[in-house]
């Protein structure tokens, strides 16, 4: 009896399957992905663009229809360039949001942890999703402030003044650095929380909580403490009219900046030492 020899295909060899090193670029392509895909964050970004261009050409506008019913001292201390760019601190609210959901998202949906398993050496991450958010805030805030301060200028009528005024384009600038540093913080202690409503209540608590309280001090510690505060510091970059007590205009971003780098500084050491 004999066997039949059934024969067997065999199959090419495959070839090994390629190594994609990560890069920082890579990294960074990848959180804009995530970030231009999310209707949430052009919504959310929108919203504060939106708020402060129409809260800056509500008040300019409101400002002109009621001049001749302005009391002289109020029209004494009238700050044009103050007036069209009032909507920032409504802004500031939706870029800090937006800044800490970037974070923490990730942490409420469980993709970190795919995101940290396609970059094991973590700090990466940070500096990409930080970049991204930068860069969009900022471009936006620019846009936003330019629109506002024109519109606003407009609106004011004879009482407006033009973008080569003393310190104009320092504050429509200013004002643009100053919601990029808001976004960067929120970010930061994004990394630093890991839970969202954690991070909102700590940011705005910050911002807008901390500086109350500290006028509740007695005035003899005032002066060293209420100028040092973040929305206190960093408000000076776009104010023209400014208490003589208060850190002139880039000696006080600087230390808003110095509060954004030690909440990315603390959000660095707990994405680099605790598991996610």
């Amino acid at each position: 009896m004999t066997a039949a020899v059934t024969s067997v295909p065999v199959s090419a060899p495959q070839p090994a399957p390629t190594r994609v090193r990560v890069t920082q670029a890579r990294v960074i392509r990848s959180e804009w992905i995530k970030f231009r895909t999310l209707r949430s964050s052009w919504i959310t970004l929108g919203a504060g663009v939106a708020g402060m261009v129409g809260i800056g050409l509500l008040i300019s506008w409101a400002t002109n229809n009621r001049w001749t019913h302005m009391d002289p001292i109020e029209r004494l201390t009238f700050d044009p360039v103050n007036r069209s760019l009032t909507g920032a601190f409504l802004a500031q609210l939706a870029i800090g949001v937006l800044g800490v959901l970037t974070v923490t998202g990730e942490y409420g949906t469980g993709m970190i942890r795919s995101t940290l398993g396609a970059v094991p050496k973590r700090l990466p991450v940070l500096w990409a999703k930080l970049g991204v958010y930068a860069v969009v805030t900022f471009g936006a805030a620019l846009v936003a402030a330019f629109a506002s301060f024109l519109g606003g200028q407009a609106l004011l009528g004879t009482h407006g003044v033009s973008l080569s005024a003393p310190d104009a384009l320092r504050c429509v600038i200013g004002v643009a650095l100053y919601l990029t540093v808001v976004g960067i913080f929120a970010a930061g202690l994004g990394f630093a929380i890991r839970n969202t409503a954690g991070g909102i209540a700590t940011l705005f608590g910050l911002l807008l909580v901390l500086p109350g309280l500290a006028r509740a001090l007695p005035s003899s510690w005032q002066q060293w403490i209420v100028p040092y505060l973040p929305s206190e510091a960093g408000g000076n970059v776009f104010a023209v009219l400014r208490d003589p007590s208060t850190l002139a205009a880039w000696t006080g971003f600087a230390v808003f900046c110095l509060w954004a780098a030690a909440a990315v500084a603390l959000g660095a050491w707990v994405l680099s030492h605790r598991d996610a």
